[in-house]
């Protein structure tokens, strides 16, 4: 059979947006294991940044009909996630609505396989404009999500927006109920989290060869 709509066989090259310049320097690498070329792109902070950087990568020949992946840092909105926790969204959530991940259950196997020992959480991943704290996180919760970053859902939109394609979001929790940013061991915490980041680009490049194998 001929693969589905969302995951097209053509699409052997693989975008990563992520916002920072810590998180692209933790999801830097030589392609090694890709099944195509990868491209990291940092796109700044929020929503609108995400949209620009990621419709603007998109237009370029090498990642035109991309697989496209946003990953980075997040906030925990569970009471007991830690620093280094993973996320992998089911769906992202925004303003303009829910996008659907592909291939999340491949994502958690990889993940489980590239960094042992480390809790990887799945479900609806919503977005903000805003760094979230307190009551806020709290609301959010009550929606169901499990987590809450600036980027992810405008990217997966976008991503959509200029085609269809594969979109995944696999976000590594540095903030949390019982470990907010602004509390004493933030550093011990974000270099946890770093560390984590920085090992889970051959899980994302397992993911991508998966999407390449023939459906049946």
């Amino acid at each position: 059979m001929e693969a589905s709509p969302g995951t097209p066989e053509s699409h052997t090259s693989l975008l990563i947006a992520c916002a920072l310049g810590i998180e692209r320097f933790a999801l830097r690498g030589n392609g090694g294991g890709a099944a195509g070329p990868v491209t990291v792109v940092r796109t700044g902070m929020g929503p609108k940044n995400a949209e620009h950087a990621v419709t603007r990568a998109l237009g370029e020949a090498r990642n035109r009909d991309a697989a496209v992946l946003a990953s980075g840092f997040c906030a925990g909105l569970i009471p007991g996630m830690n620093p280094g926790d993973l996320i992998v969204a089911e769906e992202t959530r925004g303003p303009h609505g829910s996008t659907p991940c592909t291939g999340t259950g491949l994502l958690v196997d990889a993940l489980t396989r590239a960094v042992p020992g480390h809790t990887v959480h799945t479900g609806p991943m919503t977005g903000s404009d805003h760094v979230v704290r307190g009551q806020e996180r709290a609301a959010l919760r009550t929606t169901g999500a499990i987590a809450v970053d600036m980027e992810s859902a405008a990217t997966l939109r976008s991503a959509l927006s200029a085609g269809p394609r594969p979109v995944a979001a696999v976000r590594v929790v540095v903030d949390a109920p019982e470990h907010e940013l602004v509390r004493i061991g933030t550093v011990r915490g974000g270099i946890s989290a770093f560390r984590v980041l920085r090992a889970v680009l051959p899980a994302f490049y397992e993911w991508h060869r998966s999407l390449l194998l023939p459906r049946r």
